[in-house]
């Protein structure tokens, strides 16, 4: 048995990995990772990894999917087989060269053929644990009896090294010159060789392994690329989505077929909230799909316990509006769980010899009142849109149970505590709560809190009436055994919460919570967050935690006999300022308050060599920092952007490049406070809080509608077929599991859609041709040349020079037309 983690790279630069998995050869990670992709790439791949606590992990094998099939796999469930990792597979970039053949008659009058081979530069190469690596090539000329092999300079600190050197090969004829071939190439004699370049490293190259003998590796992957067009191009597309909340049946609008038509809800919810928050159309939506969810409830104790459109959308709003209300009501106690744990494990089954049940449950107690007791008092900061959406549940909860008095704080504690509170609390890392995962034993008792607060949160509705009521069902129940005692009565009672806490053990958790104090806070937490009345905060307000984490630093030279090297250290962002010290939960080294921060901007790679740089400019000097990998250096510019565009001192200009050795890299001026020569990415102040791009999640919708219009298709069919049709129908039909309340108004909605996705289809059809046109193939191609020009150039070109194959990149073909017309191929 090992003990197993998975990495998630992009190309080869790790931008996520899992928890360890321990004493396991079938290990369940069971994870999510969302993320925007920042820059190009070719791969996506997994790494498994058996991990090593004295030596070096090893990569056990990896999963690499070309970024052009992603589209095949995604949004189901594969098997892949886990393939080897071998060194030469691993080689990652382009590579620009010239190659040319010659023939030379030498000095006895034979003729040779030479091939030049100019390697010009190489462009992307892999990052070594986050590093440029030290990159040299070599060329080999290999045939049946010979393997010529020469190889460049080493090329320091570099992921894009300039090489610019020329090699040359001489090509041995097997037969005796003539006349006849002096200016042919015998083609037998060429197509034995064949000319390598691999980039280094490749130790272990040679080493073989079974591919069926490292396992494989289940994923779900869905991979989106839009092309997002002007804004004045989703206006129709927009306005309908954007009235949706107004149409009556709710279920005829385009937001619910749009949910009606993808195979995953998830897929539709995603952009549609972001949608509908981004113009402020949430709240009305949530309410009328909530409304139409609880026609379909029949029992009050299982109010939107399921995965509708509605509790959905209210999941994805609180992922989005809810995440500095976490950090400020979790983060703290998550925290001391985390760095100073205590035993908790009360399952007799997992107990270890030697472990104490009784102080284990009083550990455990602890912390559950502790994170309890934070819930219920962060009221305060629940967010306003959480609250209004709260408002609307719990009063179409009583309207449609108007005989239970407790079915509208079940509504609320439904979302707020089972699925916010308790889920961030056993997936911390994933709602950004702590930088890392927590070792085994933490997340056992992050588990067990978890289940806990699940409980205390549903006992809003469990009163002392419920509780009589469930005595009289009881009393009934007993009715058909007269002999029967009491104690039997109470061991069903006993049962009953059995069955209601799972677990033996929870349940002997659970006697110490019995009292009406808990529920009487439940009930007011509930009441405060699902009231619509302005909340006034209670005295200064603390700093919000927004991020944290690992990153390297350039020093400043604050000091003049300071290095100005790049050390290690802890960032801390939080809404009032910036941090970083030499460990966390250490005092801090430095302080940026955020008020003082003029721009956040990218660094250029040629500045120190290093990639993933970024730079807080403020009232000194620049601090420049290495994220770890490109999407966490995306994060952090994303967030202290978001936190600073209000400032009102923000800068207009910067230098993307550094001041080194007497002048700026990007416009080599020569005088350090000189004003900026690029304009800022971000100088406009926005919301603080969210930032959607409308026109991108309409692009998405779009997209999405695009996909599944053969489903609209069936859908509008059916919809005729009922309106022609109004019998009772007896056997199933194909639309029998879309939701067609009005079929005449969802089948005017359908027409609009498919009219909007086809004027949106003829609009991408002529982007994707004018950039088609305006493409470049290898370098002759200029940017603004039409098509028949760049046509007739390359033509010309090649006539010129046909035995010249001139700057290509090696993943490039030269075009099938100019094989023909030039006839030299």
């Amino acid at each position: 048995m090992r003990d197993f983690f998975c990495t998630i790279n992009l190309d080869q630069e790790e931008v996520f990995r899992t928890q360890v998995v321990e004493k396991s050869l079938s290990p369940y990670f069971g994870e999510e990772f969302y993320f925007e992709i920042p820059r190009t790439f070719q791969w996506l791949s997994f790494y498994i990894y058996d991990k090593s606590v004295l030596q070096k992990d090893l990569r056990i094998g990896k999963v690499s999917i070309k970024k052009e099939d992603l589209c095949n796999y995604t949004g189901k469930e594969n098997w892949f087989m886990l393939q080897p990792v071998d060194s030469n597979s691993e080689v990652q970039g382009k590579v620009h060269l010239e190659l040319k053949l010659n023939e030379l008659i030498t000095d006895n009058g034979s003729v040779c053929q030479q091939l030049v081979v100019h390697i010009k530069e190489c462009h992307g190469l892999p990052l070594i644990n986050g590093q440029n690596c030290d990159p040299y090539a070599t060329v080999s000329l290999v045939g049946p009896s010979r393997n010529d092999q020469k190889k460049t300079k080493v090329k320091k600190k570099t992921s894009n090294p300039q090489f610019n050197e020329t090699f040359y090969f001489e090509v041995t004829r097997s037969s005796s010159y003539t006349k006849k071939s002096q200016f042919q190439v015998e083609e037998e004699d060429i197509e034995k060789l064949e000319v390598r370049y691999l980039l280094q490293p490749r130790e272990n190259g040679n080493k073989s392994s079974k591919t069926d003998d490292l396992g494989s590796l289940r994923l779900n992957i869905c991979y989106t690329e839009d092309c997002v067009l002007p804004s004045e191009y989703y206006t129709s597309l927009r306005n309908l989505l954007l009235k949706s909340s107004d149409v009556q049946p709710i279920s005829a609008s385009a937001a619910y077929i749009l949910s009606e038509v993808c195979r995953d809800k998830y897929d539709a919810v995603l952009p549609l909230v972001r949608l509908l928050l981004h113009h402020h159309k949430l709240v009305p939506f949530v309410a009328a799909v909530a409304e139409l969810d609880l026609k379909d409830t029949q029992e009050a104790n299982t109010i939107f316990r399921g995965n509708s459109l509605a509790t959905r959308c209210v999941d994805e709003m609180m992922k989005i509006v809810g995440k500095h209300y976490l950090k400020v009501t979790l983060k703290p106690v998550i925290d001391e769980i985390c760095e100073s744990p205590k035993p908790c494990e009360i399952d007799p089954i997992k107990l270890r010899e030697g472990d104490n049940v009784e102080a284990n449950m009083e550990n455990l107690r602890y912390y559950v009142d502790k994170v309890f007791r934070e819930i219920v008092r962060s009221s305060i900061s629940c967010p306003t849109l959480m609250c209004d959406v709260f408002y609307s549940l719990r009063h179409l909860a009583a309207k449609r149970f108007p005989n239970d008095p407790h079915v509208q704080y079940s509504a609320v504690s439904s979302f707020v505590f089972l699925r916010f509170f308790a889920v961030a609390v056993v997936s911390p890392h994933t709602f950004h709560l702590r930088p890392h995962h927590p070792d085994a034993q933490t997340s056992r008792t992050l588990t067990l809190i978890s289940k806990a607060i699940q409980t205390l949160g549903s006992w809003g509705s469990l009163t002392k009436t419920k509780l009589v009521r469930l005595l009289k069902f009881f009393l009934i129940s007993n009715i058909l055994f007269i002999e029967s005692s009491y104690e039997s009565l109470f061991m069903s009672i006993y049962f009953y919460f059995q069955s209601s806490f799972k677990e033996t053990f929870m349940c002997e958790f659970f006697k110490t919570f019995q009292e009406e104090k808990f529920t009487e806070s439940v009930k007011k937490f509930l009441d405060d967050v699902s009231s619509t009345e302005s909340k006034e905060p209670s005295g200064v307000s603390e700093p919000v935690h927004l991020k944290e984490g690992e990153m390297y630093k350039r020093a400043q030279g604050r000091t003049r006999i300071g290095k100005k090297n790049f050390k290690k250290r802890w960032f801390c962002l939080t809404s009032r300022e910036f941090t970083y010290h030499k460990q966390q939960d250490k005092e801090p080294i430095f302080t940026i308050p955020i008020k003082n921060i003029l721009a956040v901007e990218k660094l250029d790679e040629n500045s120190f060599n290093k990639k993933n740089m970024f730079q807080v400019l403020h009232g000194e000097k620049p601090l420049y920092i290495q994220a770890n990998n490109c999407v966490e250096a995306s994060e952090w510019i994303e967030a202290l952007c978001r936190v600073t565009r209000c400032n009102q001192k923000r800068l207009s200009f910067y230098h993307p490049s550094a001041f080194l050795n007497g002048n700026w890299l990007c416009c080599k001026a020569t005088i350090e406070s000189t004003e900026g020569c690029a304009r800022c990415t971000a100088d406009v102040p926005a919301d603080t809080q969210i930032e959607i791009d409308g026109d991108r999640e309409t692009e998405r919708i779009y997209s999405l509608f695009t996909i599944n219009r053969s489903k609209l298709q069936k859908l509008e069919e059916a919809c005729g077929s009922i309106a022609v049709y109004q019998g009772p129908r007896k056997e199933p039909d194909d639309y029998s599991n879309f939701t067609i309340e009005d079929s005449v108004a969802t089948f005017h909605t359908l027409q609009q859609i498919i009219d909007i996705i086809e004027k949106l289809n003829e609009s991408h059809e002529k982007y994707q041709k004018k950039r088609s046109s305006s493409a470049k193939y290898g370098m002759y191609f200029e940017k603004n040349k039409s098509w028949d020009e760049a046509r007739l150039f390359g033509v010309e070109i090649m006539k010129r020079k046909p035995n010249c194959w001139k700057s290509f990149l090696t993943e490039t073909n030269w075009p099938t037309w100019m094989k023909k017309e030039t006839g030299m191929f």
